[in-house]
């Protein structure tokens, strides 16, 4: 059975706090993990989630800020004690390709497993596979930072009275299903269409054009919120949203699952941030992050 979360392994901006680890996301999908934004105790994180380096397939880094990239090192190193048998993809800023020689090579160690390093340079698709496509957003940060955009294949939903009035029944409903057509009976003739899913990882960034490109349709949004909205002038000063700013993407985007996260630690009170989520006007699912949080993502339409 195919299994398709988040994995929240921390949600501090800037410094950790006692309650929340630097930042660290794992998307379970299917039978593969990407693994955004490991910041710097993201190894233990990972431990205490149940997380395992062989879980890994993909490292995405949104821009080379300690907060959000700090914890590679002690990732990559783990990846090659525990002999992954699978090659791991790294996707990061090419303009930040001297940072991220440095942390895969920050101390001595052995290197035994096959890491392909696939920096991002513009707008545009990274990877497809037979489960998703990924695609990278360039965003507005004091550094070059890009957000990731996953998006399943549309399927077929097929329609059994349909299919009854064709008299297509048992095994030649999987044959028609591989070979697009039987006995002049066509796919779309008994089926609609099924919408993949659609996730979307936005962080450090002022409101600009790419933050709601990435977010546009997804099933599952996560997205920074590091200040409150009285705080839109701070956020705006330093590359970063505000909680209604966030929803209000979310919103106009059509977002069915929003998730808020990276949280300056000059806020004590979380449930703030989802009062001003709703005050925005999101009315879709909402959950204000907290480490070692586990948040499916939502079932197709």
């Amino acid at each position: 059975m195919s299994v398709r979360e988040l994995v929240v392994l921390g949600t501090a901006s800037q410094v950790p706090t006692r309650h929340r680890n630097h930042n660290g996301y794992l998307l379970r999908w299917d039978g593969e993990g990407l693994l955004f934004d490991p910041g710097e105790g993201t190894q233990r994180q990972m431990l205490r989630a149940g997380v395992a380096a062989h879980d890994l397939n993909r490292l995405c880094v949104t821009h080379f800020h300690g907060d959000h990239s700090l914890g590679l090192a002690g990732v990559i190193q783990r990846i090659n004690l525990d002999q992954v048998p699978h090659e791991i993809t790294a996707h990061y800023p090419r303009s930040g390709q001297h940072f991220f020689d440095r942390l895969r090579h920050a101390t001595a160690y052995r290197e035994t497993v096959r890491l392909t390093e696939a920096p991002v340079a513009a707008d545009g698709t990274l990877a497809v596979t037979a489960s998703y496509t990924l695609e990278a957003r360039r965003l507005s940060h004091p550094v070059e930072s890009y957000g990731y955009r996953l998006v399943e294949p549309d399927g077929h939903r097929m329609l059994p009275e349909r299919l009854a009035a064709h008299g297509i029944t048992g095994p030649d409903v999987g044959l028609l299903q591989r070979t697009g057509r039987l006995r002049g009976v066509t796919l779309a003739d008994v089926s609609e269409v099924r919408r993949g899913q659609r996730f979307a990882f936005v962080m450090d960034t002022r409101l600009c054009d790419g933050v709601h490109a990435l977010a546009e349709d997804c099933d599952l949004l996560v997205i920074e919120s590091t200040f409150l909205d009285e705080d839109a002038k701070l956020a705006a000063d330093h590359g970063h949203l505000t909680a209604g700013q966030a929803a209000a993407v979310a919103r106009d985007a059509r977002v069915r699952h929003l998730v808020l996260t990276h949280f300056s630690q000059r806020y004590s009170d979380p449930e703030e941030f989802e009062r001003q989520a709703r005050a925005a006007g999101f009315e879709g699912e909402l959950t204000a992050a907290h480490d070692l949080q586990r948040v499916p993502v939502p079932k197709r339409r």
